[in-house]
C-alpha cells in the first residue's frame, strides 16, 4: 500500500511538473472593442482634456504596455500577469495588445471570480452573518456566474432586491437574509440595513445618515425620507420556504422628538414617477432603482466599476454621489452608454480600459512637468495605491510560477493557491468593507512580506513548485534569467542598472549558488516597494 501511494505521489507529481513546463498556446480572443464603444471611450478622453485644459494641467505621457497589463491584471483577477501570458501578450499588434488582453482576462474564470468577491463586499460585506440563514459563498457563487455570463448588472440588482426563496438554492436571498440578527426579538430582515445597504450600493447616496435625524445641513433628506424606503422591506419575512413576501406586515417607527412609533407608508426619496404601481413592495422598489431613468442607479454602477479598476473611485466618497451633480469628467457619458447598451458590465470595463486616463502614465520623467496634487486628483496622472491585501497575496504567489494560475491550473497548484491566499490575509490584515479609504502600510505588514511564509515558500529552492529554481536550472544567460524574473515579480524588464548590478551577482556561481542568487532576487523585487504598489 505504501509502495502505491508513493508512487501515486510521485506521478502526480510528475504531471504537474510537465504541466508547468508546457501548456499549448491558447487561442486568441477575438471579441475587442467594439468600434461604437470606442467612440464613447474617445468622448471620454475629450470630457478629460476639455477639463484639463480647463484647469491647466498638462497630463502625463501614457503608460508602457506593460504598466497597462499588469493594472489590467490586479484589477480584473488580482494578480500581475504571468511570464508566459505576456509573452502572447507581447506576440499581438501593438495597436491591439491591450484590447486582446481585456477580452483574454474577461474570458477568464479568474476575472469573474475575483469580481464577484469584489461586489459581495459593496452588496453583503464580509461578515460571516447568521449562519443558519446565510450563506455567503453560495452568492459569491451566483455573483461569479452572472458577471462571467455577462448578465445585465440592472437584473442582477433587481434580483437582489426582489430575492426570495432559500437562501440556499436561491443564492440572491443571501442579500436580505444577511441583515438578520439572530440575537433580535425580530426574527425577520432588517428593513433599517436593507435600506442603508440600497442606497449606498445602489443608489450612491447616504440616506442612512438620517435614520435618527433630519440632515443637519439642510441640504435635501428628511429622517422621513429613510424610513419610507426602508418600509419597502417591512413585508419581507422568513418561512420554511426562506424569503417570503407578507402584504399584512407594516413598518412603524420613532421619529425624533415623538415618544411613541408610528406607522409608516413606503415612498421613495426621489423621482416618485418612476415608482410602478404593480407588484409587492420589493419587486417595485428594485423597478425604481434599476429604472433606466433614475440616473443615480447608472452613475452609481460606473463609478463602482471605476473605483474597481483604479482602486480609486472616480467621484469620492464612492457611496455619496450628488444627485444634481457636478460630476467629474466623463461620468455622465459613460452612464448615459451603460443604459443605452443593456448595462453591459463587460462593454463598460473595456470602455474604461481603453481610456487615456486608465492609460497613462504615474510617474514624470520630465522635471518640467512633474506629478502635482493637481494630476492626481484630476486623473492627469494613474493614481499610485496600494495593492490589496488578497493582490499582494495573489501576485507572490502567481510571481513563483511561469503559467497563468487559472482554472486549468493542476488542482494541487489551486488548492495551495487557496489556503496560502488565506493564511496571508489573515496576518497582513483584509481591509474589510473600507475599500477605498486612505492606507497607510504598517510594520507588521512589512515583516510579513520580509519574514512570512508565503513569501519564503515561495521563493525558496524547489525545482518542481517555484519558477525562480526553474529559471535558474534552465536559464544559462544571466540576462535572460534576471529579465524573466523582472517579469515575473514586477510585469517589466530591468532597467540597464538594475540588469548590470545581477549580473555581477551572478558571475561565477553555478548550481546550487546560482539558485540561492535567483532567490535573492525574487526575495528583493517581492520586497520593493514597486511590487505592493499599482501604477
Amino acid at each position: 500500500m505504501k509502495n502505491l501511494l508513493f508512487i501515486g505521489l510521485l506521478a502526480g507529481l510528475i504531471g504537474y511538473a510537465i504541466s508547468q513546463l508546457w501548456k499549448p498556446e491558447p487561442a486568441p480572443s477575438v471579441s475587442f472593442v467594439a468600434d461604437d464603444a470606442a467612440a464613447v471611450s474617445r468622448k471620454v478622453d475629450a470630457a478629460f482634456v476639455a477639463d484639463w485644459n480647463e484647469k491647466k494641467i498638462q497630463p502625463l505621457a501614457p503608460a508602457d504596455d506593460l504598466a497597462v497589463m499588469r493594472r489590467l491584471g490586479l484589477a480584473l483577477t488580482g494578480s500581475g500577469p504571468s511570464v508566459e501570458e505576456i509573452r502572447h501578450f507581447e506576440k499581438q499588434p501593438e495597436n491591439r495588445r491591450i484590447e486582446w488582453w481585456v477580452s483574454r482576462l474577461l474570458d477568464d474564470r479568474r476575472s469573474s471570480a475575483y469580481l464577484a468577491e469584489r461586489f459581495a463586499r459593496i452588496f453583503v460585506g464580509v461578515e460571516n452573518g447568521p449562519f443558519i440563514v446565510y450563506r455567503r459563498h453560495r452568492m459569491v457563487r451566483w455573483l461569479d456566474d452572472q458577471i462571467f455570463e455577462n448578465k445585465p448588472y440592472n437584473d442582477l440588482v433587481h434580483n437582489l432586491i426582489a430575492a426570495e426563496g432559500l437562501w440556499t438554492t436561491h443564492p440572491e436571498a443571501n442579500f436580505i437574509t444577511v441583515s438578520i440578527d439572530q440575537n433580535n426579538q425580530k426574527n425577520g430582515p432588517d428593513e433599517v440595513k436593507l435600506a442603508a445597504r440600497t442606497t449606498r450600493a445602489f443608489l450612491g447616496v447616504r440616506i442612512d445618515c438620517m435614520q435618527c435625524h433630519d440632515d443637519m445641513f439642510g441640504d435635501r433628506w428628511k429622517q422621513k425620507d429613510f424610513h419610507q424606503l426602508a418600509a419597502f422591506f417591512s413585508q419581507a419575512k422568513m418561512g420554511i420556504t426562506g424569503v417570503q413576501e407578507d402584504s399584512k406586515l407594516e413598518y412603524a417607527t420613532r421619529f425624533r422628538g415623538e415618544s411613541e412609533e408610528e406607522p409608516v407608508s413606503a415612498a421613495v426619496p426621489f423621482s416618485p414617477e418612476l415608482l410602478p404601481k404593480d407588484g409587492n413592495l420589493r419587486q417595485r422598489l428594485a423597478t425604481w432603482t434599476t429604472h433606466d431613468d433614475n440616473s443615480a442607479f447608472a452613475r452609481t454602477a460606473v463609478n463602482r466599476v471605476w473605483a474597481l479598476m483604479f482602486n480609486q473611485p472616480l467621484h469620492f466618497p464612492v457611496d455619496n454621489i450628488p444627485l444634481e451633480g457636478p460630476y467629474p469628467p466623463g461620468m455622465k457619458i459613460l452612464a448615459t452608454d451603460f443604459v443605452e447598451n443593456g448595462y453591459d458590465l463587460q462593454r463598460l470595463v473595456r470602455i474604461i480600459a481603453s481610456t487615456n486616463a486608465f492609460q497613462i502614465e504615474s510617474r514624470s520623467t520630465d522635471p518640467a512637468n512633474p506629478v502635482t496634487e493637481g494630476h492626481e486628483q484630476n486623473w492627469a496622472a494613474f493614481p499610485m495605491t496600494r495593492l490589496r491585501p488578497e493582490q499582494v497575496a495573489d501576485s507572490v504567489i502567481q510571481s513563483s510560477t511561469l503559467s497563468p494560475l487559472d482554472a486549468d491550473s493542476h488542482i494541487i497548484s489551486r488548492m495551495r493557491e487557496f489556503f496560502e491566499t488565506n493564511d496571508f490575509i489573515k496576518r497582513y490584515g483584509d481591509l474589510g468593507e473600507d475599500e477605498f479609504g486612505e492606507q497607510a502600510g504598517t510594520i507588521p505588514q512589512r515583516l510579513v512580506m520580509m519574514n512570512g511564509k508565503l513569501v519564503r515558500e515561495r521563493t525558496k529552492e524547489n525545482p518542481v513548485m517555484n519558477a525562480s529554481t526553474r529559471i535558474a536550472g534552465l536559464t544559462k544567460d544571466h540576462n535572460i534569467a534576471i529579465e524573466t524574473a523582472y517579469l515575473a515579480v514586477l510585469s517589466r524588464r530591468p532597467s540597464s542598472e538594475e540588469n548590470d548590478h545581477f549580473v555581477s551577482e551572478f558571475e561565477g556561481k553555478y548550481g546550487s549558488d546560482r539558485s540561492r542568487a535567483m532567490q535573492d532576487l525574487y526575495w528583493a523585487l517581492i520586497n520593493s516597494t514597486e511590487f505592493t504598489w499599482n501604477h
